[in-house]
C-alpha cells in the first residue's frame, strides 16, 4: 500500500530541512555584519558543530538508505513472488528453492530457509518445521533492517545533547567572562552565540531523524508483516492444508513504494 501522499511530502520536506540547516543557521546573519560568512557563524558555534555536522550527515545518509531499501518491492519483489506461488501450487519446492537462492531478498531468504525443511513423507510435508525456520529467518532479516532506522534514533538523541552540551558551554564561557569583570555586550556576544547556534543545530538535526525513526520503523514493521503472511500461505499451499481451489485464490500483499 503506498503511503499517503502527505506523509511522502513531509518526509521530503524534513529531507530537505537536514539538508539546508545550515543554511537556515544563518538566518541571524541579516542582523549580523554583512561581512559575516556561514563559516564564520559555524565558528561561533564552537567545536561542538563538527559533530553535530556528521549526525547531520549521517542522518541524511542512513534515511537515504532506508528510503531505497525499505519498500515493498526491495522487500518483496512480486515478480518473485508470483513466481514462488506458481511453484507452491505445483508443490515444486526444489524449482522454488532454486528461484529464492537466485535472487535473494527478505522474502526469498525466508522462503528458501523454510524449504529446506520440506519432507513430503511427513505430515503436511514437515510443515511445523518449515514454519519455525520461516519465523526464525524472517526475525533475523528483521534485526539487520532494524540496525539501521535504529542509527536515526541514535542521531535522534545525540543531536539535541550536543546543542545542550553547547549551550551550556557557550554560557559557562559568557559567565566567565562576567567573573573577569567584562560585561560589556561585545564580551558576551561569543558565549551566547556559541550557546543559541548549538542549540539550534542540534533542533534541526534532532527533528528530522526522530521523525524519519518512527515513519521508517511503522513502515518495516508493516512490511515483515506482510512478508509473514504471504510466507505462512505458501507454506499452506506446499503443505496442502490449503486446498487447490483456496489456494489459487488471488492474494496480492500491499506494496509501499
Amino acid at each position: 500500500m503506498k503511503p499517503p501522499s502527505t506523509t511522502r511530502t513531509v518526509l521530503i520536506f524534513s529531507l530537505l530541512l537536514l539538508l539546508l540547516a545550515p543554511v537556515l543557521l544563518a538566518a541571524p546573519a541579516e542582523t549580523a555584519p554583512k561581512d559575516k560568512t556561514l563559516l564564520d557563524l559555524f565558528k561561533v558555534g564552537g567545536p561542538l558543530m563538527y559533530p553535530l555536522l556528521l549526525c547531520s550527515m549521517g542522518t541524511l545518509a542512513v534515511a537515504a538508505y532506508c528510503f531505497l531499501n525499505i519498500t515493498g518491492k526491495k522487500l518483496m519483489p512480486p515478480s518473485q513472488v508470483e513466481a514462488v506461488g506458481r511453484f507452491m501450487r505445483q508443490r515444486d519446492a526444489g524449482g522454488a528453492y532454486q528461484l529464492c537462492t537466485s535472487q535473494p531478498n527478505v522474502f526469498a531468504n525466508t522462503m528458501s530457509a523454510a524449504l529446506l525443511k520440506v519432507d513430503f513423507s511427513r505430515d503436511l510435508a514437515n510443515k511445523a518445521s518449515m514454519d519455525q525456520a520461516a519465523g526464525e529467518t524472517l526475525a533475523n532479516e528483521e534485526t539487520k533492517l532494524s540496525l539501521w532506522v535504529n542509527y536515526l534514533n541514535i542521531f535522534a538523541t545525540i543531536g539535541p545533547m550536543l546543542g545542550l552540551l553547547g549551550t551550556v558551554t557557550g554560557m559557562i564561557a559568557s559567565f566567565d567572562m562576567l567573573a573577569a569583570g567584562k560585561s560589556e555586550p561585545s564580551d558576551l556576544a561569543g558565549g551566547i552565540g556559541e550557546a543559541m547556534i548549538t542549540t539550534a543545530a542540534g533542533l534541526f538535526v534532532g527533528i528530522p531523524a526522530m521523525f524519519f525513526f518512527f515513519y521508517f520503523r511503522s513502515l518495516l514493521a508493516i512490511q515483515i508483516a506482510q512478508i509473514q503472511k504471504r510466507v505462512t500461505f505458501m507454506l499452506d499451499v506446499l503443505s496442502g492444508e490449503l486446498k487447490l481451489e483456496e489456494a489459487t485464490t488471488p492474494y496480492e500483499p500491499r506494496q509501499s513504494p
